[in-house]
C-alpha cells in the first residue's frame, strides 16, 4: 500500500514538473468499464465461466471422494490389520496426487485456463489496446492511466476519461473491419475469376502470402497438439503408475495371505501330531 502511494506520488511530481516545463496533454481510460461494454469480451468471459465451472465441479467430484475414502478409513480403522490401513492410506494419497495434478492441468500457470483465456480474451485486449493508442495519437495525449489497475488515482476529473471514446473507437473500427473483410472478400472472388490474369510477381506474393498463412496456422495447431499429448501422456503415466502400485499392493496381500494360510496348516499340522 505504501508503495502505491509512493509511486502516486512521485507520478503527481514528475508530471508537475514536466508541465512547468512543457504542457502535457493526459487522460484515464476504465478498462472494467470498457471491458462491460464490449459484447465480444462478455461472450468470451461467459465460455470461461461455464468452462471453469465445469472444471471446478470435476475437482469438487474427486475432492469428493477423497473425503469419503478419509471418512471410511477412519469409521473402519479399529478393525482393520496395519497392512489393510497402510494400503488404504496409499490409496487416497494417490486419490490426491490426481487431484493436484487435475487441478495443475486445468489452473495451472499453462493449465486449460491460460490457454483458453489467450485464445478468447487476447484479441479482445489488443483491440482496445489497438484504439487507445489510435485516439492518443489522434488527441495528441501524452499519458494515458487505466484507472482500474494498482495506481491509484486520488481525484480523478470526468473531462480526462476517454473510456466512451474507446469504446466508440472499438464499434467504429469493428465496422470498418467488416467492410474491409466484405471487400476483401469480393476481391478475392475476382481475382479467383481473373486468377488466369496474374503476373507472375501477383501471383508469387499471393502464393507467399497464402503460404505463410497456413504455416502459422498448422504452428498454432501442432502447438495445441503438442500440449495436448504432453497432459495426455501425463494422465496415461499416473494411471500406469497406479495400476502398478495396487498389483504390488494385491501381490503382496496375496504373498500374505499365503503365509498366513501355511503358518495355519503347519500349526493344525503340529497339533495332529501331539493328539497322535
Amino acid at each position: 500500500m505504501i508503495k502505491k502511494v509512493l509511486f502516486t506520488f512521485l507520478i503527481a511530481l514528475s508530471t508537475t514538473f514536466a508541465f512547468a516545463q512543457k504542457p502535457q496533454k493526459i487522460a484515464y481510460i476504465d478498462m472494467e468499464y470498457i471491458l462491460q461494454n464490449v459484447p465480444e469480451y462478455t461472450k468470451a468471459q461467459g465460455q470461461l465461466d461455464e468452462k471453469v465451472q465445469s472444471w471446478r465441479q470435476k475437482l469438487e467430484k474427486k475432492n469428493a471422494e477423497i473425503e469419503s475414502k478419509k471418512t471410511e478409513l477412519n469409521n473402519e480403522r479399529a478393525l482393520l490389520t496395519d497392512d489393510l490401513i497402510e494400503e488404504r492410506e496409499e490409496d487416497i494419497q494417490i486419490l490426491i496426487e490426481e487431484y493436484k495434478k487435475l487441478e495443475n492441468d486445468y489452473f495451472g500457470p499453462e493449465g486449460d485456463l491460460f490457454l483458453l483465456r489467450r485464445q478468447l480474451v487476447k484479441p479482445i485486449q489488443d483491440l482496445i489496446f489497438n484504439s487507445v493508442q489510435e485516439i492518443a495519437k489522434r488527441k495528441k495525449y501524452d499519458i494515458v492511466f487505466d484507472n482500474s489497475q494498482d495506481l491509484i488515482m486520488l481525484y480523478t476529473n470526468k473531462k480526462y476519461d476517454i473510456s466512451e471514446l474507446v469504446i466508440q473507437s472499438i464499434s467504429r473500427n469493428k465496422k470498418k473491419q467488416a467492410v474491409e473483410e466484405k471487400r476483401s472478400a469480393a476481391k478475392a472472388k475476382q481475382a479467383k475469376a481473373k486468377s488466369g490474369q496474374l503476373s507472375p510477381e501477383a501471383a508469387a506474393k499471393q502464393k507467399e502470402r497464402e503460404d505463410a498463412k497456413k504455416k502459422r496456422k498448422e504452428e498454432l495447431q501442432a502447438r495445441i497438439q503438442k500440449q495436448k499429448e504432453a497432459r495426455a501422456k501425463k494422465r496415461e503415466e499416473m494411471k500406469k503408475a497406479i495400476e502398478a502400485k495396487k498389483q504390488a499392493r494385491l501381490k503382496k496381500q496375496e504373498e500374505l495371505k499365503k503365509k498366513r494360510e501355511e503358518a495355519k496348516k503347519a500349526k493344525e499340522d503340529a497339533a495332529k501330531a501331539e493328539n497322535k
